[in-house]
């Protein structure tokens, strides 16, 4: 047996057997690529500095050394099923004869074992439980024989490998290394490996490890998946002569505060109204900042756009792509990112992509979408749009979220709609904003309408400087003349206001704040509705709809109510605060139930959008309060909302009832909010968040101990679950058959039935082992969606939940 028949891979999804040379050669590239893109990383622990990148690209030369066993090549060629052995064990065994230096042999070390595995914590998985009691004797039974030959020229292939990139190894060794020589240094390097992190170590030197193994399973990631790092930045020196020519384009020209925003270095708040053009002054910000790090680090900056919302996501991923002309070079991550591509793939553009019957062709573009979204999981392109979730998952650590972490450093970080999340998630978000800063990250919070509070938790949170720009000079056109009612949104009164508007030929929004009184509300309301306008004139919209049904409904949507359409339509959408955070839509009229501040400046904005109307009417109702029986002796307003911020805001709106109010009313009304002693007790709540979550998890002082039960924390935190009707499970089955050998494919083509429930929700269901998908027991229609859940629901509001 030779070197060049040693396999590192067996063929997979479509590629060829992979010999372990290329393979070790392809990871070393991509650690260099990954280099070029990330530069000089600041405030590295002392005995790493310097070394960083070259123990990143020595450890991706040779962490999966340890392959040439016979067993392991067995496994690979399907003479046996599995080795059941760790190859990066005997990774190491190659390293003290390459590698002199002292601190530079440990740290490639310490990266080549724990490319995997955790060291310590997992019981069954980790490094010391698998081999922490095992002695030379025994190391040498279970890795079975290995090719004496192919160790002499592994060994020599390493050494000149690593002298023709200009990495620091030794000269050949007197003696030639042997299979007991092998073995003996694994083992030696592996208890030194092992003895080094048993113990907690300074968060400076935590950071760096975390940071040295998230570059080595990245560049190990791409390599296997045949992947690159995009190395240019549509966001460099020349964006402002392309967003120039693309004004002059559209008659326009740039205002102040988009000029001095492009100006500042450093951290951002800006604070800008609806049509002020916030995005552009942001994005020239982002430029300026991607120029000064690119000649600070030597890198090629990536610009990260983090959104609360799919729908937001989507929408700023399609208007980046259109502003760049460049297809392909914005990432979308978010947990529905192939949905995403799914849908940009089987638009009616794409001609070449049809069946039999000239109708797009949903296998082939499940599987391009299932590949674009993979290629954006290895962090692909120099811009990506993304929930909070997608970057505070580094907090997780280990092998599968370690490279988001140095994907990170020296980015540039654009933070919108802060406002709508609660206090343990903003705090998690500031945590994390820290470290992103000390990685040296440039991070921007944007706003139309940010409330005190929130600038100074950025501005205290954070070591360097933040410079404000506001949008002085611009004169926010009047959109809206608020009206309240001194009765609840069910209310028969509310209900004939809401007829008589419809008797007017308007379009009219209703938003609900449960699901339950929308249904109402709905059933009440669309008969009346159908007959004066015709089928599809009256729409219900909540969270829990199958996804299928939700894409159609809110297609609908647009086709009537949707901003700037060239003829408005009468009708009606009765919605719950879904509608706060998704599609672009222009209604005549708003009639809302009382909520907080926040949440109903959001659904305003879904009326008189483009500002071509006189001030139309949005009209807030009095809330109704009700209580909890996980929270005695609380109120809630319809059982959602605390009831202190929700009064405040309501006695704030009865005070300016029958006038024309504007964005900058609405920063002083939640200035007052925030005022209170609620308010007060809202920022210490969100600092304790911060301060937890950088204690818990940003200070990585056991850098590889195992963090799996953390998983299921960061899901409850971020992510609801979802489940299909027991009705569906064989449409659900039919689909993921769809796509022999791409399971993914088949399960993105699956998703169209699921349901989305809240984490509580969970135990309501059970779960198909054989499908992996949990299944519901359920009354549903196609449009008005989930009414009940049969089981012994229990209703409870999660805040941040979108109902």
């Amino acid at each position: 047996m030779e070197l060049a028949s040693v396999r590192a891979k067996s063929s997979r999804n479509g590629h060829r057997p992979e010999s372990l040379t290329d393979h070790l050669v392809a990871t070393c590239t991509a650690a260099c690529q990954l280099q070029r893109r990330v530069g000089m990383l600041p405030g590295l622990d002392d005995s790493l500095g310097r070394l960083f990148w070259a123990a990143v690209k020595l450890a991706a030369l040779t962490h999966d050394g340890g392959k040439i066993p016979t067993g392991f090549q067995d496994m690979l060629t399907g003479r046996i099923r599995v080795w059941g052995e760790r190859h990066e064990v005997l990774s190491l065994g190659f390293l003290p004869s390459l590698i002199h230096n002292p601190d530079l042999l440990l740290w490639v070390a310490t990266a080549v074992a724990t490319h995997h595995r955790p060291l310590h914590g997992e019981p069954g998985r980790d490094l010391m439980g698998l081999y922490g009691g095992c002695d030379v004797a025994e190391l040498r039974q279970r890795i079975g024989p290995i090719p004496p030959q192919i160790i002499l020229e592994l060994e020599e292939w390493f050494r000149d490998t690593a002298q023709a990139a200009d990495l620091p190894v030794a000269g050949p060794s007197k003696a030639p290394l042997d299979t007991d020589t092998l073995l003996e240094t694994a083992h030696d390097l592996l208890g030194r490996v092992l003895e080094q992190w048993e113990e907690r170590v300074r968060p400076d030197r935590g950071l760096a490890a975390v940071l040295l193994q998230g570059a080595v399973t990245l560049a190990d990631h791409l390599s296997s998946a045949h992947e690159w790092l995009s190395l240019t930045q549509p966001l460099n020196d020349s964006f402002r002569t392309l967003l120039d020519q693309r004004f002059v384009e559209q008659g326009k020209v740039l205002r102040p505060h988009q000029v001095r925003a492009e100006t500042q270095l450093g951290h951002l708040l800006l604070r800008a109204p609806t049509g002020s053009g916030k995005t552009e002054a942001v994005l020239l910000w982002a430029a300026t900042q991607v120029t000064d790090l690119a000649q600070e680090t030597g890198g090629v900056p990536r610009v990260f756009f983090v959104l609360p919302y799919l729908s937001s996501i989507n929408a700023m991923a399609d208007r980046l792509e259109d502003l760049f002309q460049a297809p392909g070079t914005v990432g979308v991550a978010h947990s529905k990112a192939a949905s995403y591509h799914l849908a940009a793939s089987i638009a009616p553009e794409d001609g070449d992509e049809t069946d039999q019957d000239n109708n797009p062709c949903r296998v082939d573009a499940a599987t391009k979408a299932i590949s674009r979204a993979a290629a954006t999981k290895l962090f692909r392109e120099s811009v990506r749009v993304a929930t909070p979730y997608q970057l505070l998952r580094a907090a997780l650590a280990g092998p599968a979220h370690s490279g988001i972490l140095i994907d990170a450093a020296n980015s540039v970080f654009v933070l919108d709609e802060l406002h709508v999340y609660d206090p343990r998630r903003l705090g998690c978000i500031l945590a994390s904003a820290r470290l992103w800063e000390d990685l040296g990250g440039r991070i921007a919070v944007v706003s139309a309408t940010l409330p005190d509070v929130m600038s100074d938790l950025f501005a205290d949170t954070l070591t360097r400087p933040v410079r404000l720009v506001d949008a002085k000079g611009f004169d926010p056109p009047s959109r809206h003349r608020l009206r309240t009612r001194d009765h609840h949104l069910t209310d028969p009164a509310a209900l004939a206001e809401i007829r008589s508007r419809l008797v007017q030929d308007e379009s009219v929004l209703v938003v609900a704040n449960n699901v339950a009184q929308a249904l109402e509300m709905f059933e009440e309301l669309a008969p009346d509705v159908e007959e004066r306008h015709g089928e599809g004139s009256a729409l219900l919209l909540h969270s829990r709809f199958r996804r299928g049904d939700r894409n159609g409904i809110e297609q609908n949507i647009r086709a009537r109510f949707g901003a700037g359409l060239p003829k408005r339509y009468p009708g009606l959408l009765v919605a719950t605060q879904c509608v706060e955070v998704s599609l672009d839509l222009d209604f005549d009229v708003l009639l809302t139930a009382a909520a907080p501040l926040e949440a109903l400046l959001q659904r305003f904005g879904r009326v008189n959008r483009l500002a071509k109307r006189l001030p139309a009417d949005v009209i807030v109702h009095r809330p109704c309060w009700t209580t909890r029986r996980n929270a005695p002796g609380a109120e809630f307003a319809d059982g959602i909302y605390p009831r202190e911020p929700v009064e405040t805001a309501w006695q704030l709106l009865v005070a300016h009832a029958d006038t024309v109010v504007d964005e900058s009313n609405a920063t002083d009304w939640l200035n007052h909010i925030y005022a209170t002693a609620w308010g007060v007790a809202w920022r210490e709540e969100v600092r304790d968040y911060c301060a937890t979550f950088t204690h818990r998890l940003l200070t990585f002082r056991r850098p590889f101990d195992s963090r799996s039960e953390l998983t299921a924390v960061f899901d409850e935190l971020f992510d609801g679950t979802e489940a299909i009707l027991a009705q569906d499970r064989d449409a659900y089955a039919d689909a993921l058959a769809q796509t022999p050998g791409q399971p993914k494919a088949g399960r993105l083509l699956a998703d169209e039935y699921l349901i989305p429930m809240p984490h509580w929700a969970g135990r309501l269901s059970g779960y198909d082992k054989k499908l992996q998908v949990r299944i519901i027991e359920g009354d549903y229609d196609p449009h008005v969606g989930l009414r009940a859940v049969r089981g012994p629901a229990q209703s409870t509001y999660q805040p941040g939940e979108v109902l």
